[in-house]
């Protein structure tokens, strides 16, 4: 084998994952050129930066693996070596100073992706990098070759060591189309089918509640499901709902929606306050008040708050006991037909199934290719934890080249 710095590699996806991999291998003294579909890199990355780019998480490292579930052990060797403490090094080694907020997360100072993105981007050029935007990698030939569409037409390259880092289905059109299942079930790996994660859910709501309350937030909420509670805040949608305390429970509704054909969400409105303590405050005469204005006076109900009551209670609302309305308050409950669609998840399920990878995340079938990100099979809530595990496993990924390059 020939020595690294005389090597090239070829990283498909300017996503995070591919980029990480992409500083990993270039601090090797390896050749890497970064190949990328759109005309400019770590689009979903600006994109997750727009609200306050969330790169870690701060609590102990045990509980943030958790956080991962089914693939904890497996990701577990990645984050280890690569820990939310590195994260914030690599950030501010940028020039981009972090701080942990008041949830545990961690931003950069600046609460932004694109000074990030553009110190990093600079790094990787001083490094020897190159970048190739609008190459669509769309397989190999029938000599290995990498295979690409170009604004030039077709390209084939020879590579060393390729690293894949396209990411799932979720955003597509920032980049990540998912395109790659039937390329990689070709060459026969075997790919768990992509799933929407840390998405919102279908609701057959009301005509009235539908044109009255699209777009209005829950705001110190609790969702539950299955004996898990979440407390967060949702926006009612045209279609359903969606938002943290939502994305938070999305896989085990997933689930169970593909199981049951439905789930039943619960949602708790006043989750500081007992049913005992609500049914008290209900129970007290309204005399004139409209119901409406009363449960806005008694409980401090917003309008959407009493219409989600009006569009789950079992009675007419007018006609219901006190200690009824309490209950309901306490556990609202919101049938869910469907996850929402793929396209407008914040991430993805499924992917490149972890028994077809190597400890080094090469795939058994294809030597020399190897895989980062979201396209492996694990999924993880908003918090931090999705940019930290596809920085982590792009890192593998660039360490485990260097090693089987020799």
């Amino acid at each position: 084998m020939a020595r690294a710095s005389s090597c090239s590699v070829a990283v498909i996806g300017g996503g995070p994952a591919g980029l990480m991999a992409a500083e990993t291998l270039a601090r090797s003294g390896v050749s890497v050129t970064v190949y990328d579909r759109m005309p400019s890199l770590a689009r979903k990355f600006l994109l997750a930066g727009r609200g306050g780019l969330n790169l870690t998480h701060s609590e102990e490292l045990e509980q943030f693996l958790a956080r991962y579930g089914n693939a904890r052990e497996r990701l577990r060797p990645a984050i280890e070596a690569f820990p939310p403490s590195a994260v914030r090094e690599w950030c501010e080694g940028l020039g981009e100073t972090t701080f942990v907020g008041s949830s545990g997360r961690v931003f950069p100072v600046a609460m932004k992706a694109s000074p990030l993105l553009r110190a990093w981007l600079s790094r990787l050029i001083a490094a020897g990098v190159t970048i190739r935007n609008r190459w669509q990698w769309t397989g190999w030939d029938g000599e290995g070759r990498l295979t690409f569409e170009t604004p030039a037409g077709e390209r084939r390259i020879e590579a060393d060591a390729t690293l894949l880092a396209l990411g799932g289905a979720s955003w597509p059109r920032l980049g990540s189309t998912g395109d790659w299942v039937p390329v990689l079930d070709g060459a026969g790996v075997a790919v768990a089918p992509l799933a929407a994660a840390n998405c919102g859910f279908l609701i057959a709501w009301s005509d009235h509640f539908r044109g009255h309350f699209e777009g209005q937030p829950l705001k110190r909420i609790a969702a539950g499901f299955e004996g898990a509670s979440v407390r967060g805040e949702a926006l009612i949608t045209a279609e359903g709902i969606e938002g943290g305390a939502v994305y938070a429970l999305s896989a085990k509704l997933r689930d169970a929606i593909a199981r049951d054909g439905t789930a039943v969400l619960l949602l708790d409105l006043r989750p500081d306050m007992t049913t005992e303590a609500l049914a008290a405050r209900l129970g007290k005469p309204r005399a004139k008040q409209s119901l409406a204005t009363f449960l806005r006076k008694a409980a401090g109900m917003s309008a959407v708050e009493i219409g989600l009551l009006h569009e789950t209670a079992a009675q007419r609302l007018t006609e219901t006991p006190p200690e009824e309305i309490a209950r309901l308050i306490k556990a609202v409950p919101l049938r869910l037909t469907a996850a929402a669609p793929i396209a407008r998840a914040i991430s993805t399920a499924g992917g490149v199934k972890w028994d077809d990878v190597d400890d080094r995340l090469m795939l058994h079938r294809r030597p020399g290719v190897f895989v980062a990100g979201e396209m492996l099979d694990w999924e993880a809530p908003t918090g931090g934890y999705l940019l930290q595990a596809c920085l982590a496993t792009g890192a593998q990924a660039g360490r485990g080249i260097v090693e089987w390059l020799g």
